[in-house]
């Protein structure tokens, strides 16, 4: 019964069980099929012995019973198979097996389709039969009696409308006619109509007066109160009586048949006094026409209680004819379960097809062979599901680049080193990279959804910001603007060393979403190296105003020392040897610091060639062996380091710079605490092949930077020395720069303490030497 049980036609079934199940569908079919062809050849032998039965009265009234019970075993026969069939159909539809809907659906409307044709063929047959056996008797004496009757019945009908109406016409003598004088008026009525009686009546019924056979009646018959209603309702009625009276059809015998009539008397008087009154005629019926009619009526009774033995025949009749209903029907019912499920069949597949589409199943579906429209219905749609997955695959992999594309432009975001923030029309973050938290050092992915203005320690950003936007978005549509672009200041103090103080520059503008983007970048550096070239060149012209003087202030003195020492003799000789010594190492140190100012002002372009960094560190180290220098120079130098592109001259003056720093502040530590050994600064050089490059680093054992020094140690006159000029670690910075070598400076902690500071430098290594 079932589609579903079987592979569809043209697609073969791979697996053994459903191999099976098509095997055991196929056998179902023919089995039912089989069975139904037996049915309807019985039914049709049956419909053949019912004929010859109908041609020999005889041989039907005697057979009649086994033909009943043979067509009632077919009959139930059928409707157990319809009923297996059905019970079969609810199980699967209570098993909520697919297609059980459609399947009874299916059945209904072919059950229907054969039922409607078998009820009109059974309503024609039974007028057929019906009217054969009425052929049998005489029609024209059936209907001669009938019409005997009917002519009757209209004869009297037009001799009781005739009477109405001529009553109604005489009642208008009454209108104007009192009570007391309609006795006149009665008797010149019953002579204008030729009737025998006339009576008045009272709207209560009773008799005002009369004329005829009436008058000489004690109780003479009252109207009834329906008809006196029904003459108020149509002011007119009539009505046969004494045809019920027992009487012969002779003239003598015959039954005093009347007529009736009871009509309003019209009245004047307008008003509720008005009470109404009834007119009654009565005219006796002529015996001749009351024994004709009583003699056809009788003569049609008789006929028709001889007629009644064919009934029982046409109940014969009807009754195999309502057998062969049945069978019809149940063959229609058998044939309709079938046919429906070759028609669903296809459809089933599609449907089946359908959700599993729904479903996300875009497989190959079944198709089926069949030329018909079903079948090319289904392998279209097993090529539209075939472009479905297509398509789908399409846009799984333009998907896949959406997502590849967004991935890259998210990791495009968190390597950018400006900071990048996506704000709502309200100032809420939506989303921040990592160069953002870097650059404001507050965790803004934490603070998603909220208000950059409520970070703490953005207030005054997140206000100007909002400020800047505000003014954008108003005078965006006067001047064609695109975005906006302002600077700020960050943690700013009144300390000029500040570590927390941050110069950023920040560009704004509105996405299509009416959101608004923010981007930003530390310029701190760029500040401080344009801060830097301002301060060289003030060194130079300083180191020109001041050069120039030194000179002749240190001759002067020397030569009053010379001229004087021999004319003074004891303390004043003292006093002047000392002032003299001391004006000449003064103006000594004024040579050194303008010597400095010089050499920071004034720093020759560097010369890149070849260098050999350990042998150039070897040669420096001579000078700071243990005879010449306060605090030891220990190193690590790696011996695969490759040659590096340098100046040597300018890295000779780094690492004298870098040294002599660390030696000082391993030294003024040490004064803090003269019972322990003093470490020695550590000289180290490394050979880091993933980014080719080579570096310098320089440990001391000092106290280290604060921390408003380290951003701005490579600035000039930024030191933490007491007689220092700031001047070293900037001339350090410049050669770095010419260099093009990364330098880095932070200060070592373990377990939370300061154990030093750290200064290191990368240098690129020479092309032309082989790694």
């Amino acid at each position: 019964m079932s589609p579903a049980s079987g592979s569809p036609a043209g697609t073969p079934p791979h697996e053994p069980g459903s191999r099976r199940s098509l095997q055991n569908s196929r056998a179902l079919r023919w089995a039912m099929g089989i069975g139904a062809a037996a049915v309807i050849g019985v039914g049709l032998v049956l419909l053949f012995l019912l004929t010859l039965s109908t041609n020999n009265r005889e041989l039907y009234e005697r057979n009649y019973a086994r033909l009943f019970v043979i067509n009632m075993v077919v009959a139930g026969v059928l409707l157990a198979v319809i009923a297996w069939i059905a019970a079969r159909l609810l199980v699967r539809l209570r098993r909520g097996k697919f297609g059980s809907r459609l399947l009874v659906k299916l059945a209904m409307i072919f059950a229907l389709v054969g039922l409607a044709p078998g009820l009109l063929i059974y309503v024609v047959s039974y007028q057929f039969v019906a009217r054969s056996i009425e052929s049998w008797f005489d029609v024209k004496v059936e209907g001669a009696l009938d019409a005997g009757v009917n002519l009757g019945r209209t004869t009297l009908d037009v001799l009781s409308n005739d009477l109405a109406s001529k009553a109604r016409g005489a009642s208008a003598l009454l209108t104007e006619t009192p009570d007391a004088a309609a006795g006149l008026t009665l008797e010149r009525i019953r002579d204008q109509l030729g009737v025998n009686d006339v009576v008045l009546w009272s709207n209560a019924g009773q008799m005002i007066a009369s004329v005829g056979q009436s008058k000489f009646l004690l109780n003479p018959e009252r109207p009834s109160a329906q008809q006196l209603r029904q003459v108020r309702a149509q002011r007119a009625t009539s009505v046969v009586e004494g045809f019920d009276e027992t009487g012969g059809t002779d003239g003598s015998s015959a039954p005093k048949a009347h007529i009736k009539a009871i009509v309003l008397v019209p009245t004047s008087n307008v008003g509720l006094l008005a009470e109404p009154r009834f007119l009654q005629v009565v005219q006796s019926l002529p015996p001749q026409l009351v024994n004709d009619a009583l003699a056809v009526q009788a003569a049609n009774r008789e006929y028709q209680e001889r007629a009644l033995a064919r009934n029982g025949l046409k109940r014969m009749y009807i009754g195999t004819l309502t057998l062969s209903l049945f069978l019809a029907v149940f063959g229609a019912v058998l044939l309709a379960v079938l046919l429906g499920n070759q028609l669903a069949r296809p459809l089933l597949l599609l449907a089946d097809g359908v959700r599993q589409v729904a479903a996300g199943d875009l497989t190959p579906k079944a198709v089926l062979q069949g030329k018909d429209e079903l079948g090319g219905l289904t392998r279209s749609f097993a090529d539209m599901t075939q472009q479905l997955a297509d398509a789908r695959n399409a846009v799984d992999l333009s998907m896949a680049q959406v997502v590849a594309a967004r991935a890259n432009l998210q990791t495009i975001l968190d390597n950018l080193t400006a900071g990048v923030i996506v704000l709502d029309a309200q100032g809420r973050i939506e989303s921040a990279n990592p160069g953002a938290t870097r650059i404001l050092r507050v965790p803004l992915a934490a603070h998603e959804g909220r208000p950059l203005a409520g970070v703490p320690g953005l207030e005054a950003f997140a206000e100007r910001v909002q400020a800047q936007f505000e003014m954008f978005l108003s005078e965006r549509g006067q001047h064609g603007l695109d975005h906006w672009q302002q600077s700020f200041e960050l943690h700013a103090t009144q300390s000029p060393f500040s570590q927390d103080a941050i110069t950023l520059v920040a560009r704004g503008a509105e996405l299509p979403d009416a959101t608004r983007l923010l981007v930003f970048d530390d310029i701190s550096e760029i500040v401080s190296a344009q801060r830097s070239q301002a301060w060289g060149e003030v060194a130079r012209r300083l180191a020109h105003e001041i050069k120039n003087p030194l000179t002749p202030i240190q001759l002067s003195a020397e030569r009053l020392e010379m001229k004087l020492a021999s004319k003074v003799e004891g303390t004043d000789q003292a006093l002047l040897k000392k002032s003299v010594k001391t004006i000449v190492d003064q103006v000594d140190a004024m040579k050194r610091l303008v010597n400095e100012f010089r050499d920071y002002a004034r720093l020759p372009a560097a010369e890149l060639k070849p260098v050999d960094l350990n042998a150039l560190v070897l040669d420096i180290l001579q000078l700071y062996d243990a005879d010449n220098a306060t605090v030891a120079v220990q190193t690590d130098l790696a011996p695969d380091c490759p040659l590096i592109l340098g100046d040597a001259q300018q890295l000779r003056q780094v690492i004298h710079n870098l040294l002599q720093n660390a030696q000082d502040a391993t030294e003024s530590a040490q004064k803090a605490h003269p019972e322990a050994d003093t470490p020695a600064v550590l000289l180290r050089t490394q050979w880091i092949p993933s980014v080719q490059r080579v570096r310098l680093v320089v440990l001391d054992h000092g106290t280290g930077f604060p921390e408003h020094i380290l951003k701005r140690a490579f600035e000039p006159y930024v030191t933490t020395k007491a007689r220092g000029t700031g001047l070293g670690l900037a001339v350090v910075k410049k050669i770095a720069d010419e260099h093009g070598a990364r330098i880095d400076l932070t200060n070592r902690v373990t377990d939370g303490i300061i154990e030093g500071a750290q200064v290191s430098l990368s240098f690129a290594t020479s092309p032309n030497v082989a790694i």
